[in-house]
C-alpha cells in the first residue's frame, strides 16, 4: 500500500507494531492547574513529553509519528495563551531541530501556516529543509490544522490541477491531502480523558484503531505508549472483512 493509498480502497499490511501513530496531546493546561501553575507551565512540560515520545517511537521501530499541536479552532483560546504557545513553538524549533537531525528524524509541519508570523514560518522551513533526507522516523507536527480544512484544500488543489474534472474519486484526491507522504495512521491516541477526534485527520483516520487514556499529556511516557500499543495488538483489524477471512489470509499457502 503506497503512502497516498486509502484504507477504504486497499487493505494495508497490519503488523504487531503500528507503523504510524497519531496523537492528540491533551491535558497540558489541566496538568498545570492541578499543580497551581500557570497553563504555559503545562505546555512547557508537554514539550518535554514530546521529546520523550519521539525517542520512544524511534526505539520501537515506529516509522511515523504525528502530533496535533495546534488546531485551527485553538485560535479561540485567550490571546495571551495563543501568543505564549507561538513563542513556545518557536523555541522548540530553535532548540530541537538539530537534535532531531542528529538522530535521523525527519520533521514535517502540516496545516495552514500562512497565519503564522514570518519568523515562525522561516523556522518551520529551516527545520524541514535540514531534516529532509532523514528516514529513521518522520515526525509530523499538525499546526493550525483541521481535518475539514485538509479535505477542502486537497479538493481545491485537485481542481487547480484538473479544472475539467467531473468525477473525482479517492485515488485522485488522496495525493493532495496534507499527509499524502505518509501511510494512514494505524493507531490514534488521545490523552486527557476526552473521547473524540476533534477535527484531526478526518480522512486518514477512517480505519485507524482509537485509544483513549485519562493520562494527561505531560505524564505520557514510554510505558504509556507501550500500554497503547498493547491495546492495539489486541485488536482485530478486518478492514471490512470477516474474522474467518482474516484467519484464512494468515494461513500459509500450500504448494
Amino acid at each position: 500500500m503506497s503512502a497516498a493509498a486509502s484504507s477504504t480502497q486497499d487493505i494495508p499490511q497490519a503488523g504487531d507494531m503500528p507503523r504510524h501513530v497519531a496523537i492528540i496531546m491533551d491535558g497540558n493546561g489541566r496538568w498545570a492547574q492541578q499543580r497551581r501553575l500557570p497553563r504555559i507551565a503545562g505546555h512547557r512540560r508537554g514539550a518535554e513529553a514530546v521529546r520523550a515520545t519521539v525517542r520512544a517511537c524511534a526505539e520501537r521501530g515506529i516509522e511515523y509519528l504525528t502530533l496535533f499541536a495546534f488546531s485551527s479552532e485553538n485560535w479561540r483560546r485567550p490571546a495571551e495563551e495563543v501568543a505564549l504557545l507561538m513563542k513556545l513553538f518557536k523555541s522548540v524549533l530553535q532548540n530541537e531541530v538539530d537534535k532531531l537531525h542528529a538522530n535521523g528524524v525527519r520533521l514535517r509541519v502540516v496545516g495552514d501556516t500562512s497565519r503564522f508570523d514570518p519568523k515562525l514560518r522561516k523556522l518551520i522551513e529551516r527545520g524541514e529543509e535540514i531534516t529532509a533526507g532523514n528516514d529513521a522516523l518522520t515526525l509530523t507536527i499538525a499546526a493550525n490544522y483541521g481535518g475539514r480544512w485538509d479535505i477542502l484544500q486537497a479538493m481545491n488543489r485537485l481542481l487547480e490541477e484538473k479544472p475539467a474534472a467531473r468525477e473525482i474519486d479517492e485515488h485522485l484526491l488522496a495525493p493532495h491531502l496534507a499527509m499524502s507522504y505518509a501511510p494512514e495512521p494505524d493507531l490514534f491516541i488521545r490523552t486527557g480523558g476526552e473521547q473524540r477526534i476533534s477535527n484531526f485527520l478526518l480522512w486518514q483516520l477512517a480505519y485507524t484503531e482509537l485509544y483513549f487514556t485519562d493520562s494527561l499529556w505531560p505524564d505520557f511516557d514510554g510505558a504509556a505508549l507501550d500500554q497503547a500499543i498493547a491495546s492495539y495488538r489486541g485488536r482485530e483489524r478486518r478492514f471490512g472483512r470477516t474474522s474467518e477471512q482474516l484467519e484464512e489470509a494468515k494461513r500459509p499457502e500450500v504448494a
